[in-house]
């Protein structure tokens, strides 16, 4: 016998209490008489004595059976109400949403807009978790995830929002001082700055238009796990870098920066909207992946990019 206590049983033996019928209790619960008096039988012969007396005209409860017909319709009713609140939260936004961003974008373009989400849906509360580190959606507990990537994790579910250039840069300072690179050949590796969160090992691979490639190790003096500490070095003019489009955007429109090689480019990436399943996706998520589309799916740098 199963440990597990037959629910079914207690349920439809509930359900014949109320309706006084098994003809009646069946139509309710939208299934056949024989199931009904099968799922009664199955749960008398599990707890060893009789529920109903039954005749052709006439049913009434044992003495048993009205022992355990109030605990078994408080389970029945129990039920459905976690049945109710389940299918409440999966049509209307409400619940906590655990949400992983990489930090620098995070700060950047996703906190700021964060305000108008949480005051458009004020039943959804959000548990952002700020990180460069890819985390483990599902082993994790994550509900979603924004992610940049060149090709998305095969083992979830992922929607492109927008594309990410990355761009390689130095200070005119660096330029001055060093000259300006025409070829990858040019660069000191020793003068370029590494990120050590990089998902294929820290390697610049550039191709120019004529199908040609070239890579770059960094060997830089800094390496880092967020990329926005690698700026004030390349502000100094002591290094090189390459960085997103999303953090450069702000540093090449006022000059600060300059894009270098530009006959060459690194293979673009994404940002993506990364969840464990598609499937029965709960309406909190759902909302949230249609505010992101909206808000980010034309951001602000990439309508700066024709004034690089």
């Amino acid at each position: 016998m199963s440990k597990l206590p037959d629910f079914e049983g207690l349920a439809m033996f509930a359900k014949v209490v109320e309706e006084r019928s098994f003809a009646a209790a069946a139509r309710t619960m939208d299934v056949s008489v024989a199931t009904v008096s099968r799922a009664v039988g199955r749960l008398e012969e599990r707890l060893g004595a009789r529920l109903f007396n039954r005749t052709s005209r006439q049913l009434a409860l044992t003495e048993f059976g009205r022992t355990i017909a109030e605990s078994a319709t408080r389970i029945y009713h129990d039920a459905e109400q976690v049945e109710g609140i389940a299918r409440e939260l999966s049509v209307q936004p409400r619940g906590l949403i655990k949400l992983a961003v990489p930090m620098s974008f995070g700060l950047k373009w996703v906190a700021p807009i964060l305000p108008d989400f949480l005051s458009a849906y004020p039943n959804v509360s959000i548990d952002l978790h700020l990180s460069d580190a890819t985390v483990d959606l599902v082993g994790d507990g994550f509900d979603a995830a924004l992610r940049i990537a060149v090709l998305p994790d095969s083992s979830l579910v992922a929607r492109k929002l927008c594309p990410v250039s990355r761009l390689i840069v130095a200070a005119p300072a660096y330029l001055e001082k060093h000259g300006r690179p025409q070829h990858p050949g040019d660069l000191d590796p020793k003068h370029c700055l590494g990120y050590a969160y990089r998902a294929r090992n820290d390697v610049w691979r550039l191709m120019n238009k004529e199908g040609k490639h070239e890579t770059i190790v960094p060997d830089g003096r800094l390496r880092v796990t967020n990329s926005d500490a690698m700026i004030p070095a390349i502000l100094a003019g002591l290094a090189v870098a390459e960085l997103p489009d999303f953090i450069a955007s702000e540093f090449l429109s006022d000059g600060r920066l300059e894009t270098i090689l530009t006959d060459w480019f690194m293979e673009e990436g994404g940002l993506y909207f990364v969840t464990p399943s598609a499937r029965s996706r709960p309406a909190k998520v759902e909302v949230l992946a249609r505010f992101f589309a909206d808000r980010l799916s034309n951001p602000k740098w990439i309508s700066a990019k024709a004034g690089y």
